[in-house]
């Protein structure tokens, strides 16, 4: 898998992990004020966990790699030549 793509896919990964995560601790927060009894917070929680799961699988299967590199070309996003030229061409200005 390229170095990319993993990390893309491990940012998504990371994305829903920090929503359930942060869903778990608005649910506790219910819990505490009353506004929810502990069960239907267990109950909620499962379904995050589930959707989290469901969601983490989706990313994963939907996207390949020749897809991601039409997303990556059409964000017009500098290449690593072009930096290089870039470079070059700067070095060539400070020495001129």
């Amino acid at each position: 898998m390229d170095v990319s793509m993993k990390n893309l896919l491990l940012a998504g990964i990371g994305a829903v992990y920090h929503t359930y995560e942060l869903a778990a601790e608005a649910l506790n927060e219910m819990v505490k004020k009353g506004q929810l009894t502990v069960d239907q917070a267990k109950e909620l929680n499962e379904e995050l966990k589930k959707k989290a799961k469901a969601e983490e699988s989706s990313d994963s299967d939907s996207i390949d790699a020749d897809t991601l590199k039409g997303i990556l070309q059409d964000l017009n996003l500098a290449t690593k030549d072009d930096i290089e030229e870039l470079k070059a061409r700067i070095e060539m200005l400070e020495n001129n």
